[in-house]
């Protein structure tokens, strides 16, 4: 690693320590010629899977891109950024996991559309208006009247607790 200061070729470690859930690990390092000291990460480099899109072409995935349409489909609504990073957390695992080469997009906008749904009913609507191109309120209503049957994402909350507490 080269020193970020004087730019010498040796630098030697003086502390390391498991970060981001285990996901990382960040190293404390000391140049051997300037004594001054810096921090790097480290992680796992995996390749994701390419994106299948609907007409066919391939594109490689993009983190940035998937983060963007979430934070959109969740602008101003009560979702904290460690619940919007967990349900990134999941779509990338999924896509990982899946142990293929290319996804349909259609399938990485499911994916999307169920960690929304978990979130937050409003920027699940959002996101679904956009995704699946409603054309009319008729389908707006259709899909609202289909969430309707399902706990929104406080109530999941709720019966998570009561779960917990039924366990002590």
């Amino acid at each position: 690693m080269h020193c970020p200061f004087c730019g010498a070729d040796d630098t030697r470690v003086i502390d390391s320590r498991l970060a981001a859930e285990g996901h990382q690990v960040r190293r404390r390092r000391e140049c051997v010629d300037c004594n001054e000291r810096f921090t790097t990460f480290e992680t796992a480099e995996l390749v994701m899977p390419a994106i299948l899109k609907s007409d066919g072409s391939r594109v490689p995935f993009d983190e940035q891109k998937l983060r963007t349409g979430m934070q959109r489909a969740l602008y101003k609504r009560p979702v904290s950024a460690e619940d919007l990073e967990v349900a990134l957390d999941h779509i990338m695992h999924r896509l990982r996991t899946l142990g293929e080469r290319e996804v349909p997009s259609l399938k990485v906008g499911e994916w999307v559309m169920d960690e929304l749904g978990k979130l937050d009913q409003v920027a699940y609507v959002r996101f679904a208006s956009v995704y699946r191109r409603f054309e009319d309120v008729n389908a707006f209503r259709e899909e609202i009247e289909r969430l309707q049957e399902i706990p929104n994402p406080e109530e999941r909350r709720r019966q998570m607790a009561l779960i917990k507490n039924d366990d002590d």
